[in-house]
C-alpha cells in the first residue's frame, strides 16, 4: 500500500475501539480527509497530545481499505491557545464545525485551508471582544468560497438600488429593495449599517478584523444575518455556532 505526505488541519477525533482515533481532517488543498491514528488514546502513545483539533499538522498518511492510517505527525501550528480558553475554544469550534460540514472527500476547495489556519492564527492572540467579527469574517468568506457569496450591493431579486433597504432573503442570498422585500417569506430584517459592515468584513483581511471599530449593534446584526444565512443554507446542524451564539 502506499503512503503520501499531506498537511493537514485537525477538525475532529472519534473514538474507534479502545485506543484508536478516526481524525476528520481539512487537507492543504481544501478536500476532507479521514484516517485512523491508531493507539491515539493510549497512555504514553507515539502520536502524544499533537493531533488536537485546531492542530496544523505534517502528516505521513498510508492508504487504507476504507481509511488512511497515520504512520507519522510533525507539528506546525498547535494553537494550544485556543483550547485552554473558553471564549477563544468557542470561536475556533465554529471554524472547525463548518469546514467538518462543508468540506468533501476528493473534492479540493484550495483557498479554504489558507482562510481557516489564518483565522485560528488570527483568534489566538486578538481581544477576546473581537472574536464575534472574527466568526462572522469567516463564516461569511467560506460560505463565499462554498459558492453562497451574498449579493449585497444592490437587490439579490430585481438588480435595482438598494436605498435605505432593511431587507435580506435568507434564500436567495441577499439584500431586497423595498418592493421585492415583501414578496419573499424568508426575509429578515438587516439594517443598512449592518450591510456596509458585512461588505467590509468580506473584503477585510482576517489581521484586519481585531482593527475595525464595529459597534455593538453592528456586529450584533451582522452575527445574527449570518447565522440565520449559514443555518439555511447548510443541511446540517451546526451545534458550535448554537453554542457560541449563546454565550455572546
Amino acid at each position: 500500500m502506499a503512503s503520501y505526505p499531506v498537511r493537514a488541519l485537525v477538525l475532529r477525533k472519534t473514538k474507534l475501539g479502545e485506543t484508536d482515533t478516526i481524525l476528520t481532517l481539512l487537507a492543504g488543498d481544501g478536500h476532507q480527509i479521514r484516517a485512523v491514528a491508531k493507539g491515539l488514546r493510549k497512555p504514553g502513545g507515539r502520536f502524544g497530545a499533537r493531533l488536537e483539533p485546531f492542530a496544523v499538522v505534517d502528516l505521513l498518511l498510508h492508504t487504507g481499505r476504507s481509511l488512511d492510517v497515520v504512520t507519522e505527525a510533525q507539528t506546525v501550528a498547535t494553537h494550544a491557545l485556543l483550547r485552554e480558553d473558553i471564549d477563544r475554544s468557542a470561536a475556533a469550534s465554529v471554524v472547525v464545525d463548518l469546514l467538518d460540514k462543508i468540506s468533501v472527500e476528493g473534492q479540493p476547495e484550495p483557498k479554504l485551508f489558507s482562510l481557516s489556519t489564518t483565522t485560528l492564527d488570527v483568534m489566538e492572540l486578538a481581544p477576546v471582544e473581537s472574536l464575534r467579527g472574527l466568526v462572522v469574517a469567516f463564516l461569511i468568506k467560506a460560505m463565499a468560497m462554498h459558492g453562497y457569496r451574498p449579493q449585497l450591493e444592490s437587490c439579490a431579486c430585481c438588480a435595482q438600488e438598494l436605498g435605505e433597504s432593511r431587507e435580506f432573503s435568507v434564500s436567495g442570498g441577499g439584500s431586497l429593495c423595498p418592493q421585492c422585500g415583501t414578496l419573499d417569506a424568508t426575509t429578515v430584517r438587516f439594517s443598512p449599517q449592518g450591510r456596509a459592515w458585512l461588505e467590509r468584513l468580506m473584503q477585510a483581511r482576517m489581521a484586519e478584523v481585531p482593527s475595525l471599530d464595529m459597534s455593538e449593534d453592528a456586529v450584533r446584526d451582522c452575527f445574527d444575518l449570518v447565522r440565520s444565512f449559514v443555518a439555511f443554507h447548510i443541511p446540517a446542524r451546526l451545534k458550535a455556532l448554537d453554542y457560541f451564539a449563546g454565550m455572546v
